[in-house]
């Protein structure tokens, strides 16, 4: 064996051995977490995003601009107040995730889930045809898929693996405990295409950056790369496309689950009948829904790094932190 052979080896067994003593943390955390009452974890999580907000900055630079530019009429105390709620809103969301299946359960989904605007999408989905639902890092994007499977009609969920395979693992647990599935995202493009040729319920997170070639539509005032193959899914295959979120109300565990607007190819294939125009459609009405509760998005994301060819992505001038300043 080679000296980096050896080297090597030594880094991917350290690897594992940190990856491990994460997951026992998680462990350990899930369980502190089942036993404390909800005023405590109200509190506690307001500490831990003073704590990442204030105290160790995290990704201070990427939340400043990102707010400054879905937000360039507001000052820079408005954003350090959305930052913070936005890190509570975080941590509360990890703590959901961490005791969904063991709270939420076929005979009381009712009391911590409500609802909205509903009808049709269950209709279509109790005939039997297949329906592609879009969502965002808004809110709570697990429960969804979580409650569906309760209900009887669980989704197949695309979505990325953590690089974290033993918390990959326990996550995977929480989000197949009702029946729900999970496609690895990495070349699921033939077996997503064959499930809504099944009739299947396929769900997609719609709001990260495709990269310089993505599909370039308006999001807060601002060209953000978005994936092409949802939208090119729907019109190819003529299936309904629904854009849903789950958003918190005042305390962890309150949710109004919304369907904010059904794309009906047989209906409205003329105002929306190419990709850009449709994946414009649901990224519209996402924003519409974020405006209203901006704390729980994920603004941590760098959902504007990509910019539409030959277009710069800071105009000459002063730079949109100092314009919002």
């Amino acid at each position: 064996m080679t000296v980096d052979q050896d080297h090597l080896k030594r880094r991917a067994f350290f690897r594992i051995v940190l990856d491990y003593l994460a997951y026992l943390a998680v462990r350990v955390v899930a369980a502190v977490a089942e036993v404390l009452p909800p005023d405590m974890v109200l509190g506690l999580t307001k500490f831990l995003s003073w704590l990442a907000a204030d105290v160790l900055r995290i990704r201070r630079s990427v939340l400043e601009e990102n707010l400054a530019y879905a937000f360039p009429k507001e000052d820079r105390r408005f954003r350090h107040q959305l930052i913070r709620q936005m890190w509570q809103h975080l941590f509360l969301l990890g703590y959901e995730v961490l005791l969904t299946s063991r709270k939420v359960h076929e005979t009381n989904w009712r009391k911590y889930v409500q609802l909205e605007n509903h009808r049709e999408i269950l209709r279509m989905i109790l005939s039997g045809r297949s329906v592609i639902l879009v969502t965002g890092h808004f809110g709570n994007f697990e429960i969804g898929g979580y409650v569906l499977g309760l209900l009887g009609v669980p989704p197949w969920s695309v979505a990325r693996p953590i690089d974290n395979p033993f918390l990959d693992r326990f996550l995977t647990r929480y989000r197949t405990a009702s029946g729900q599935m999970i496609i690895p995202k990495k070349g699921a493009t033939e077996r997503v295409d064959r499930l809504v040729r099944e009739g299947k319920i396929v769900a997609f997170l719609a709001d990260q950056s495709a990269g310089p070639k993505g599909c370039f539509v308006d999001f807060f005032g601002r060209k953000a790369s978005t994936h092409k193959a949802v939208a090119l899914l729907s019109l190819t295959q003529k299936v309904p496309l629904a854009l849903c979120y789950a958003v918190r109300g005042k305390r962890p565990f309150q949710f109004a689950l919304k369907v904010a607007g059904i794309f009906e190819p047989t209906v409205h294939l003329a105002q929306f009948g190419d990709v850009t125009s449709l994946t414009q459609w649901y990224t519209t009405l996402l924003e519409e829904a974020i405006r209203q509760s901006p704390e729980q998005y994920w603004w941590i994301h760098r959902r504007w790094k990509d910019t539409p060819p030959k277009v710069p992505n800071i105009l000459p001038g002063k730079s949109p932190l100092q314009k919002a300043a």
